[in-house]
């Protein structure tokens, strides 16, 4: 038999799917299941994003291969919106388009290392991005992030990874898994270290349109010359509640959009035309409907915080934006054992820690965006009565 990459052949198989079988098992005992799994929006598009979306998928102007880049009018919208929301001065040449944020950190990940190379991430990490590194023969190396500093990221462990050679520092603020924002000073002194290291810092900032104050995330775009040691990731999966349509973005210096053009041309050419010409519209048209759907994803997370609160045994270590991050109380019990036991016998679909990276078995990630207030409600009984 012919042999396969050893780099993807060693990869476990994608943790979602086998999570989602768990739930499959529920029986319906206990009532309806809490889907508490993938970070999807639990509420469906705006209506007029459909109509653009159809509009767009049957014109022929869209059937055609399209820039690299992407549209230049998403181009344009975007980058509106990004200087618009950290008061800078952003362009077109500024913005990349891909298909989805986990194609944009392929992407600069690939253009910023080399198979041999390192790279830095969080403990705990966003397991795609960990994964993604691996299947290219990237080093990664850990940051600690503390549960009693709110897994934020600890600053001496900062500085003792940022050794020559280091080629990218990847954080998630709004923190997937955790929930954790961090704060915009820490952010800067993030970046002053891997600008002085000559390190990249990728900032992947998916979950932003879910903070819950109208304050820019950080100031990093304003620092002069940022464009030489920064990129940022975003998706329009969550904002616009559209993943199906796989549409992401980089905002970056326009020197990492042409290497990332280079990348791109050999992974899909160009990112789904359609949805990008549907979503240049609705980036100006919905402003004020994202902003009640972030109210909406506040009044989820308050819903969890009070049933967290009744429930002494179980502990709510962090929250933000999407997620929690719950410690269950089970010392010593692996966390794939406790959320295959809650998908199949209490119908709480929700992913083990240990999928985040090693020391997290003591933790769940509750993705409580996908469930509204009433239906978080029921975890109460359920988490109360469960045993393994």
């Amino acid at each position: 038999m012919a042999d396969f990459n050893p780099l993807i052949e060693k990869l476990s198989p994608p943790p979602v799917p086998s999570v989602l079988a768990w739930g499959r098992q529920y029986d319906g005992s206990r009532g309806p299941k809490i889907d508490l799994s993938q970070a999807v929006p639990g509420y469906p598009p705006h209506p007029q994003m459909l109509e653009w979306l159809a509009e767009t998928a049957g014109s022929k102007a869209y059937t055609s291969y399209g820039a690299i880049e992407g549209e230049d009018v998403l181009r344009k919208a975007y980058a509106a919106h990004v200087s618009d929301l950290y008061g800078a001065g952003i362009s077109a040449t500024n913005i990349h388009i891909t298909s989805g944020a986990n194609q944009a950190f392929m992407c600069i990940a690939m253009a910023v290392a080399s198979s041999g190379d390192t790279v830095a991430v969080t403990n705990p990490f966003y397991f795609n991005q960990e994964t993604t590194l691996a299947m290219l023969g990237i080093k990664v190396t850990t940051v600690a992030c503390d549960p009693a500093s709110r897994f934020l990221p600890d600053m001496a462990a900062v500085k003792a990874m940022l050794k020559p050679g280091v080629k990218a520092f990847v954080l998630v603020t709004p923190n997937n898994p955790t929930g954790a924002v961090y704060p915009p000073a820490l952010l800067r002194e993030i970046f002053e270290l891997c600008r002085r290291n000559g390190t990249w810092l990728i900032v992947d900032e998916t979950y932003r349109d879910f903070l819950t104050d109208d304050q820019p995330l950080h100031d990093l775009l304003s620092v002069p010359g940022w464009e030489d040691g920064l990129a940022l990731t975003y998706s329009f999966s969550k904002s616009y509640c559209i993943p199906g349509h796989r549409l992401g973005a980089i905002t970056a210096g326009p020197i990492m959009v042409d290497q990332v053009a280079k990348v791109m041309d050999n992974l899909q050419i160009c990112a789904p035309r359609a949805a990008q010409a549907a979503v240049a519209k609705a980036i100006p048209a919905l402003a004020d409907w994202r902003r009640a759907n972030r109210a909406e994803i506040s009044g989820r997370a308050e819903a969890l915080k009070d049933v967290m609160s009744r429930l002494p045994n179980w502990k709510m270590d962090a929250l933000g934006a999407y997620f929690a991050y719950v410690r269950h109380p089970f010392p010593g019990v692996k966390s794939e054992v406790v959320a295959e036991k809650l998908a199949r016998e209490a119908g709480i679909v929700c992913l083990p820690g240990i999928y985040f990276g090693e020391g997290q078995n003591n933790h769940l990630r509750f993705a409580f965006a996908n469930a509204d207030a009433p239906t978080i409600r029921l975890l109460e009984e359920r988490l109360r009565d469960f045993k393994v």
